[in-house]
């Protein structure tokens, strides 16, 4: 009909670099996805109901508590990681440290969220509960505080949203280091962040090669931290 817009272009300059013209009609639509949440093309992780996607580390059955949609960590249980592996992935995760509160500083309310089973976002109460900056709630552990700490207090749920990117290794060596960025209930606080290789205790961590996916790791620091809602996409192209 006459008047209608035009689907794209065949006559525009291509883009520096690429196949694709500036509006070029015939580059490929992206997929459909039901945005959620979660996401429809989501790997759901923990769906409120049981463990049976998790594993202890080291291959036992996991061994936390599951109840009212949550899964808790039970103290000397020892941390928990997914069947499912991944590389560049998005992440979510709720977590909620306990309402009670006993301890200060990294005794209270610690746990942590490691993409690949080596890079660690902090999960600790820091709800007016001064630590090592590095340590904090949402922090790249031992490596970069949060830009700001978005805490909620204890016993409140609180959420981690993650792009994360996997290194690259050739030849060895780290041809291209983890970034992740970080939304920590829904504020930025970490940007593209490069990370220096693994995340560590007391010492500067460093990159060794490894496959390029991962499991996801729960951490059980002694302190009875819920989680829920957990899921993942992997991300390609």
């Amino acid at each position: 009909m006459p008047g209608d817009t035009p689907r794209g272009y065949d006559d525009t300059p291509y883009l520096p670099g690429g196949e694709w013209r500036v509006h070029d009609a015939a580059r490929p639509q992206p997929p459909v996805v039901t945005p959620g949440p979660p996401p429809g093309d989501a790997v759901p992780l923990f769906d409120g109901r049981d463990l049976s996607g998790w594993r202890a580390v080291g291959g036992a059955s996991a061994g936390w508590r599951v109840a009212d949609g949550y899964a808790e960590v039970v103290p000397g249980a020892g941390d928990i990681e997914t069947l499912a592996e991944f590389g560049d992935c998005q992440l979510h995760v709720e977590w909620a440290t306990p309402v009670e509160v006993s301890g200060s500083s990294q005794g209270r309310g610690n746990s942590g969220v490691f993409l690949m089973g080596r890079y660690e976002i902090q999960v600790l109460d820091s709800h007016d509960n001064p630590t090592y900056a590095d340590g904090s709630a949402a922090a790249i552990y031992g490596q970069y505080p949060p830009l700001v700490n978005a805490s909620r207090p204890p016993g409140e749920w609180q959420s981690y949203d993650a792009v994360f990117l996997a290194p690259v290794f050739e030849g060895g060596k780290a041809v291209r280091p983890a970034v992740m960025t970080v939304f920590h209930n829904g504020v930025v606080v970490h940007h593209a962040a490069e990370l220096l290789g693994t995340t560590e205790h007391r010492q500067v961590g460093a990159y060794e090669p490894h496959a390029p996916e991962g499991p996801l790791r729960l951490q059980d620091h002694g302190d009875r931290v819920r989680y829920r809602n957990i899921w993942a996409r992997p991300l390609s192209g």
